[in-house]
C-alpha cells in the first residue's frame, strides 16, 4: 500500500488579493510562509520517501516544507497544475462573479457546467490529476509520499474518489492553505482516509479570515475593476484624489488637482486600463492610478495612486486594489513595483511594509518628506 499526503499550497498573492491564479505563478505571502514553517512542524517526523510538486511557484515555495527536514529530491510536473481558468486568470472575484454570475455559481457548486473562454475542462483536470496520482503511487510501491497540488485541481480529485457528483460538490469544502488530505493506494485503486485538515494552522489559517467558502463561493467583499472614464468624470477624480490626499496629509496643502488629472490623462491615453475605478457591485468605492510608462526599462512599475472612498476604509479591503496593481505588473513581466508614500500618513506606511514593501529612498515632497517604497515581485 502506498500513502500519499496531499497538500494544497501555503497562501499565495491571488489569495489574499482575490484574483484568479490558475497556471499564473503568483508568490508566497507572508502569512504563507508561516503556513509553511506549521506544516514543515506538521511532517516533521513523518517518514516521507518521497516528493512531488506541480511546478508552478506557489506550490514549490510550499514543498519546501517537506525538504526543511527530509532530505529527497523535489520531483516538479504540470501534470499537478491548478485548473487553468483560460481568460479568468488574472480577474478579480468581484470581476468573475460579476462578469458572469452564473458561471461564477458554477465554478463552486456545479463545475461541470462550468466554462470560460479557454478554460480547462473540470473532468478533463479531474482525469489529469488521478492520472499523475494513479502513476506517483505505481512508481512509489509501499512509500508514504507528499505531493503539493492546488484547490481546485484536489478538490476535483477528492469529488471522484469520493463518489460525489459535480451538482453536489459542496459537500466537499473548499481546502484551507496548506490543508492536508491523506490517500492510500492499493491494488489499483485509492482510498480516502481524511481530507482538508488544517489543524496544523491554528490561527494562520487563511479560511479563518474570509467568508466566502462558506456560502458557496458568495463574497460581498469581493471587488471588481473598470476602466475610470476620465472625460465624463474628471471632476469626480479631483474629488477622489482630494479625498485620498487629506487621509495622508490632513489638509489640502499643496494639492494640485488639476495637475493630478493632467497625470492620469496621460496614464490611460498610453494604457487604456491604467486608471481603474474600483467597484463593489455597482457602487464606486476607490481608484487605482498606474503609470505604465515609467520605469518600464529599469523593470519596475509604478503606482501613482491607491486609495478607497472613507466609509470603505478599515475593513481590510485596501488590499485588492493594490493587489490588483501588482499583478497588473506581474503579467507584464515587471520584477518589483514602487509608489510614494508621505511620512506623515504612519497608517499608509505601516499597511505597505505588511505586505512587503520596503523604502528604498527619501525624497522632499510639497509638505512633507516622501518614502519611496518598494516591493519584490
Amino acid at each position: 500500500m502506498t500513502k500519499i499526503f496531499l497538500i494544497r499550497h501555503a497562501e499565495a498573492e491571488g489569495n489574499l488579493y482575490r484574483i484568479s491564479q490558475g497556471h499564473m505563478n503568483s508568490s508566497i505571502t507572508p502569512r504563507g510562509f508561516k503556513q509553511i514553517d506549521a506544516l514543515a512542524e506538521r511532517f516533521r517526523d513523518v517518514p516521507l520517501t518521497a516528493l512531488y510538486s506541480s511546478d508552478l511557484r506557489r506550490t514549490v515555495t510550499t514543498a519546501g516544507a517537506i525538504t526543511k527536514y527530509h532530505r529527497l529530491t523535489m520531483h516538479t510536473t504540470e501534470r499537478l497544475r491548478e485548473i487553468c481558468l483560460g481568460v479568468s486568470e488574472g480577474m478579480s472575484f468581484g470581476e468573475a462573479a460579476y462578469a458572469d454570475p452564473e458561471m461564477m455559481n458554477y465554478f463552486n457548486n456545479d463545475p461541470d457546467r462550468w466554462h470560460v473562454e479557454g478554460c480547462e475542462l473540470f473532468r478533463d483536470c479531474t482525469e489529469r490529476m488521478l492520472s499523475v496520482l494513479t502513476d506517483i503511487a505505481e512508481e512509489n510501491p509501499d512509500g508514504t509520499v507528499a505531493v503539493v497540488s492546488h484547490g481546485m485541481a484536489i478538490r476535483s480529485l477528492l469529488a471522484r474518489l469520493l463518489g460525489v457528483d459535480s451538482e453536489n460538490i459542496r459537500t466537499i469544502p473548499h481546502g484551507d492553505n496548506t490543508a492536508v488530505s491523506l490517500l492510500e493506494y492499493s491494488d489499483g485503486c485509492f482510498f480516502v482516509k481524511y481530507y482538508n485538515d488544517n489543524s496544523h494552522l491554528g490561527e494562520l489559517s487563511t479560511f479563518a479570515r474570509q467568508s466566502w467558502w462558506k456560502d458557496g463561493g458568495k463574497d460581498d467583499d469581493n471587488l471588481r475593476y473598470e476602466p475610470f472614464d476620465l472625460v465624463k468624470n474628471a471632476e469626480l477624480y479631483k474629488e477622489l484624489y482630494a479625498e485620498s490626499w487629506i487621509a495622508a496629509h490632513g489638509h489640502l496643502i499643496g494639492f494640485d488637482g488639476d495637475a493630478y488629472l493632467a497625470d492620469a490623462v496621460r496614464h490611460a491615453g498610453a494604457d487604456p486600463n491604467a486608471v481603474l475605478a474600483v467597484y463593489n457591485g455597482d457602487e464606486l468605492v476607490g481608484l487605482v492610478d498606474m503609470d505604465t510608462r515609467r520605469g518600464k526599462n529599469a523593470g519596475y512599475g509604478w503606482i501613482s495612486l491607491v486609495m478607497l472612498k472613507s466609509d470603505w476604509r478599515g475593513r481590510g479591503l485596501g488590499i485588492q486594489p493594490l493587489g490588483k496593481a501588482i499583478c497588473r505588473y506581474q503579467q507584464m513581466g515587471r520584477s518589483s513595483v514602487r509608489l510614494y508614500v508621505s511620512s506623515e500618513n504612519r497608517h499608509a506606511v505601516g499597511f505597505y511594509e505588511h505586505y512587503g514593501f520596503e523604502k528604498i529612498n527619501t525624497v522632499q515632497g510639497s509638505t512633507a518628506p516622501l518614502y519611496l517604497m518598494e516591493k519584490k515581485i
